[in-house]
């Protein structure tokens, strides 16, 4: 396992497990993150990472992406 931020653009992995207090892990289970659910990373800018999750995109920072293992 590992956090979502060391996914590389392009990669896919499934989300293993999500981490941090019980509302940051409401809020990610909310935007698709789920364990079983596959990722794709699209990219990194700014601090922020732009992955696709259950064909949306979203982007989260690399705080909350960090709580997310994969």
């Amino acid at each position: 396992m590992m956090p979502l931020t060391l996914l590389a653009p392009g990669n896919v992995a499934t989300v293993r497990k999500v981490g941090g207090l019980e509302d940051t892990k409401r809020f990610l289970e909310n935007l698709g993150f789920t364990e079983g659910a596959e990722v794709t990373a699209v990219s990194t800018m700014d601090g922020n990472m732009i992955v696709k999750i259950r064909d949306a995109r979203v982007a989260i920072n690399m705080d909350m992406a960090k709580k997310i293992m994969v």
